[in-house]
């Protein structure tokens, strides 16, 4: 299945890949290093970002015994502005995605990580607009996920997520915006952001700003999905949590870009037999970024949670977990 892999030793390989309706998806893959693999988790990055960006953390889960599979959205990263690639994806456009699209791309990726580690519990993960996908993942059984995919997970992670923005939008904005969505779907607007309000590691900040794959702009569609979703989120979707997926929240408590209340109301909104809501007293938006042992303590909560899920499982460690 793999198209122009390479392997950079110790690290990641990366791969393009065919996803649904033909779309050509630039993936990476951590495979846990040294210790054999207890697990796997599909991560799903933010707004405006890209799989790389989250390389350090990523290599922490894969050192602790877990593999790491990530993509970079439709719409976003490698997948929408890679030059030499876009050939293998007619109608590749920056920005140009919608919720059912993402969420039919996850479960696509999920089966994907599945099939090639049958060995493994699958964790699903997002970060900030990853995050409120992932809880829209289990929340939309009737869009996509399917029910049997959905069924595939042993827990959800998100990080930071988008349930809503720390400072909303004005509605008037929202309405426009959300109407205009309707007749120019694909039409790029600027989405500014604070590079200070990630974390508070200036060197990291500034990664961000300097980064060619980052552009700090959305589609009509795509910000009013992203935005509308996380209302219904919190309005009603989360009555539609599986009581038996598990479900972990971790949200820095100064985060200034998506609401640590707003992801707090929804988690105790949702009746999950095993949930957690973990606060990291001052933190930003990027918590895993987070100087001054922060970032390591949110490697270990994380990877920590998911290796004792993956242990009551019962999974068994099988080499790096794939298939032979």
């Amino acid at each position: 299945m793999d198209t122009a892999s390479t392997s950079t030793p110790d690290a990641f390989t990366e791969a393009w890949l065919p996803g649904p309706d033909g779309t050509s998806f630039y993936t990476r893959t951590y495979a846990s290093a040294p210790c054999p693999a207890r697990a796997a988790v599909v991560f799903v990055h933010g707004f405006s970002g890209h799989c790389a960006r989250y390389e350090w953390m990523h290599g922490e889960y894969a050192a602790r015994g877990v593999t790491v599979f990530t993509f970079d959205q439709r719409g976003f990263g490698r997948t929408a502005l890679d030059a030499e690639e876009r050939a293998r994806t007619p109608g590749a456009l920056y920005g140009r995605t919608s919720w059912r699209e993402q969420l039919g791309d996850i479960e696509w990726w999920v089966r994907h990580v599945k099939d090639r580690y049958p060995g493994l519990p699958v964790f699903l993960m997002g970060h900030s607009m990853g995050g409120g996908l992932a809880l829209a993942f289990a929340t939309r059984p009737g869009a996509p996920p399917k029910q049997e995919t959905l069924a595939l997970l042993s827990g959800i992670i998100a990080g930071s997520p988008l349930v809503q923005q720390s400072t909303p939008t004005a509605k008037p904005l929202r309405v426009v915006g959300g109407l205009a969505s309707g007749v120019l779907p694909w039409t790029l607007i600027a989405t500014p952001l604070i590079a200070d309000d990630l974390s508070h590691d200036t060197a990291e900040n500034q990664k961000y700003v300097a980064d060619p794959m980052v552009i700090q702009k959305g589609t009509l569609r795509g910000v009013n999905d992203m935005l509308s979703g996380g209302d219904h989120l919190l309005a009603k979707d989360y009555k539609s949590w599986p009581k038996n997926m598990p479900l972990l929240i971790l949200h820095g408590s100064a985060d200034r870009i998506t609401s640590p209340k707003a992801s707090r109301d929804f988690f105790d909104k949702v009746e999950a037999e095993d949930k957690e809501y973990k606060v990291f007293d001052g933190g930003y938006h990027e918590v895993m970024r987070e100087p001054n042992g922060m970032k390591e303590e949110y490697a270990e909560a994380s990877t920590g949670w998911m290796l004792e899920r993956a242990q009551n499982s019962g999974s068994r460690p099988v080499g790096d977990g794939s298939k032979l």
